[in-house]
This record gives C-alpha cells, sequence and structure tokens, in this order.
C-alpha cells in the first residue's frame, strides 16, 4: 500500500517513519524547501508529559477576564469577524466543564506517557541526537497560593504513572542554581523527572534524513492545492504544486494528513469539518553567554506560561497562547514580554541582541486532545491537532496511527477516530 503523508512537521515526519518502518510505502509531502521548518521550528523545547491538563480547564474563563487588555498576558483573543473562531472558543468554553477536563486530561496523560516510551525506544534505535537533555522539567510556582495546590497536584499526575516530587525552594535551587537570583520570590515547584527537552526541528530533520535513507519519497517544496475524491467517497488524488510553478496531481492508496492549522481549510470542502483552531504561539532563541548563569533543567513559571529549555549552547524561551486567526506576524511586545522574563530570571546568562525572535501557529482542539485515526473518507487518516504538546505526543501519535492503519489497536488508553 502506497501512503501519502501530508505536511512534514513533527507529525508528518514522525507518521512517516512508523509506516515506513511498518513495511508501507510511503511519500511525505510539505511546501517547504525541508522538514520541521513551521510550527516545529522553533517551539518550547519541552517534552511535557507531566503537562497533560488542557488549557480548557474549570479556572480558565476566570483567568482570562483578569488577563483580558494585558499586553503580555499568557492567554490573548483578539477576536474577528471569522466564524471559526467564535465557534472554537465556544467550543473552548465548553470543554471547560469538570468532567470534559478530567476525560481530556486523562486521555492525554495516557497518550503522553506511552508517547515519551516511544521516542526514548526511536533515539535508542536510531542514535538521534538534537540537544537533547533527560533532567526532567521543573514547574516554578511563585506565589504561595499556587504552591500550596502542588502536593494535590502532584498526587494527580503519580495517578496516571507521571513522576513527579515536590520541591520547596532551597530544593529547587539545588537542582538549578541558576535559579538564585529570583530565589526570594520563588515559593517551590514540582520536578517531573521523566521529562526530557531538546531541539523538535534538529529533531525533525535527523528523522526526515533517516526516512529518505529507508527509501521513501520526499517531495519538497510542493504545495498541496486540494484533495480530490472519487465518486465512491475514498480520496483519489492530490493536486500540488511545484516550486517551478508547475501542477501536477499525485496518486496514492491511502492518505495522512498532518497539515497543522492548515488542516481544517484543505478538508472543509470534502465535507469533514476538523476542530481546529491556530493557536499562536512565540518564541526566542538566544545564545547563552555564561553557561553558569543559564539553566539547564527545563523550567515552566506556571504563573506566565513561559518555558524555557537549554538547547546545546543556546537557550530557548517560549510562551503566550493568541487567538488571532491565521497571523504569523511577530508582535515586538509579546517578544518583549518572553526577553523580560529571560533577563529578570537570569541576568548575564544569554545574548539578548543575539536572540532570535519567532512566531508559529499551534493547530489545537478546543480541548488539546489530538484527532487521530480514520476519518469520514475511508482511505483518509489524521494524525493533528496537537495544540501545545506537538514535541511531547509525536512520537506516540505516529506509531498509534502506524498501528492502527495496519488494523491493530494500539497499546494506549485514548480515544482514537474511527468513523469507517
Amino acid at each position: 500500500m502506497h501512503v501519502m503523508v501530508l505536511g512534514a512537521g513533527l507529525s508528518g515526519v514522525t507518521t512517516a517513519w512508523y509506516l515506513t518502518q511498518a513495511g508501507l510505502r510511503v511519500s511525505l509531502l510539505d511546501r517547504q524547501p525541508g522538514a520541521g521548518l513551521e510550527t516545529s521550528f522553533a517551539n518550547g523545547g519541552q517534552i511535557s508529559i507531566s503537562h497533560p491538563e488542557p488549557w480548557a480547564n474549570p479556572g480558565a474563563p476566570a483567568q482570562i477576564l483578569r488577563w483580558l487588555g494585558r499586553p503580555d498576558a499568557p492567554l490573548m483573543f483578539r477576536p474577528s469577524r471569522d466564524p471559526a473562531q467564535w465557534r472554537w472558543g465556544l467550543r473552548f468554553l465548553l470543554e471547560c466543564l469538570p468532567a470534559r477536563t478530567h476525560r481530556n486530561t486523562a486521555a492525554i496523560a495516557a497518550l503522553a506517557v506511552w508517547s515519551g516510551q516511544q521516542l526514548r525506544a526511536l533515539r535508542a534505535q536510531l542514535g538521534l541526537q538534537y540537544d537533547q537533555l533527560g533532567r526532567g522539567i521543573l514547574h516554578l510556582f511563585y506565589t504561595q497560593a499556587e504552591y500550596l495546590k502542588a502536593h494535590e497536584r502532584a498526587r494527580a499526575l503519580r495517578a496516571f504513572g507521571i513522576d513527579a516530587r515536590v520541591l520547596d525552594r532551597v530544593q529547587c535551587l539545588a537542582l538549578e542554581p541558576a535559579l538564585a537570583a529570583r530565589a526570594g520570590t520563588l515559593a517551590g515547584g514540582i520536578h517531573a523527572a521523566g521529562d526530557e527537552s531538546g531541539d523538535a526541528h534538529q529533531f525533525t530533520r535527523a528523522l526526515a534524513e533517516r526516512l529518505a535513507a529507508a527509501g521513501a519519497t520526499l517531495h519538497w517544496e510542493t504545495e498541496l492545492l486540494g484533495l480530490e475524491a472519487a465518486p465512491g467517497g475514498d480520496i483519489a488524488a492530490a493536486h500540488v504544486r511545484r516550486a517551478d510553478g508547475s501542477s501536477e496531481v499525485l496518486r496514492a492508496d491511502a492518505w495522512v494528513v498532518c497539515l497543522g492549522s492548515y488542516g481544517a481549510r484543505m478538508l472543509a470542502p470534502l465535507g469533514i469539518r476538523l476542530p481546529i483552531y491556530p493557536v499562536k504561539g512565540y518564541s526566542i532563541t538566544a545564545p547563552v553567554s555564561n553557561p553558569a548563569l543559564a539553566p539547564s533543567v527545563s523550567l515552566t513559571d506556571e504563573s506566565r506560561r513561559i518555558v524555557c529549555s537549554r538547547l546545546g549552547e543556546r537557550l530557548r524561551v517560549a510562551g503566550t497562547a493568541e487567538l488571532n486567526g491565521f497571523d504569523t506576524v511577530v508582535r515586538p511586545e509579546r517578544i518583549a514580554a518572553i526577553t523580560d522574563w529571560v533577563q529578570a530570571h537570569f541576568p548575564g546568562a544569554i545574548d539578548a541582541a543575539r536572540a532570535e525572535p519567532w512566531a508559529g501557529l499551534r493547530p489545537a482542539t478546543p480541548g488539546n486532545v489530538p484527532l487521530i485515526g480514520r476519518s469520514a473518507r475511508a482511505n483518509l487518516w489524521l494524525n493533528t491537532g496537537h495544540g501545545t504538546l506537538g514535541w511531547t505526543l509525536a512520537c506516540g501519535s505516529a506509531a498509534a496511527l502506524a498501528e492502527l492503519m495496519c488494523k491493530r489497536r494500539p497499546g494506549v488508553d485514548f480515544p482514537f477516530l474511527d468513523a469507517s
């Protein structure tokens, strides 16, 4: 069977890899000249198994109201006339109900734990190098009120099989001495030792190279214009445009949509409505100027929703979520909030003048639970909608989809799609 994977970010490349390993003939298509050049390019760098709770939770509506009007708000809603934005927003509020939040958290946690296992196995198998670190993630609390909830949260994580240990201020500093500059304001933290960090773009690019060596066909600089359905309902072909402007029709037996935020637009003409909307995130990547002052444990500031990962001799700091359609403009005020955070917490650690700003669109479902499985078209499959957890869930989602396409049940308790 010939499978065409649409999109070569983390989701698409890992999907193509696991399908190839399952013995299928695989082609991979992307409009960019290489792998991982859009949403996967400069994300926060965290494999954050310890963060399964979605943005949509019972406390989110009140929190969002408190953030209204703040230019540095962790979550910003920029209203538009796009009906899709409002539909997504209403469904987001629905997913904030306690029962739905618990269901979504359990599904994400199960997939995240399994995905971590798949990533470690894949890395051992291929010897991939991507500035990875296995020192865990330290979740930081800067108010006593947040810290008082840490034990309850750690117990909940352990119930999902996720290693989590509550640390006081002194223990946080012992684990990550670079936090000393803000030690006076730190209340404590949760350390998830099983979490990791690494450069998602390096990983995706390295895996794409292995994919080509394994015999997959890679269609770079090939823009997908639309999918053509046969009279019987299956997808028959893809209409594409090459870099030289020429048009072409590509055919395959099965198709996998890994198009990030653009998947919903591509499938709408086929009558397939995906509850995905782009949630814009920002990051900076800066050279480390003083290694002794820069953290090596990946960090999450729970108050500001900012994450920080050491990538070799670079520091990646990312954060914020912005609902503003398909806008990818890098807004200076959003970057300034991230840069100010770094300078306040780790003064002298980075060369801020050489920091590279970036913004990308995360493909988010209202409950942050990805769409994995068969669509309403028998030969059209989905692996998309991972939101803020694309790096965390990539290998597990792809391995699971390969199992499903080979008519096997994946070894993880997750609500996979099956519209057949």
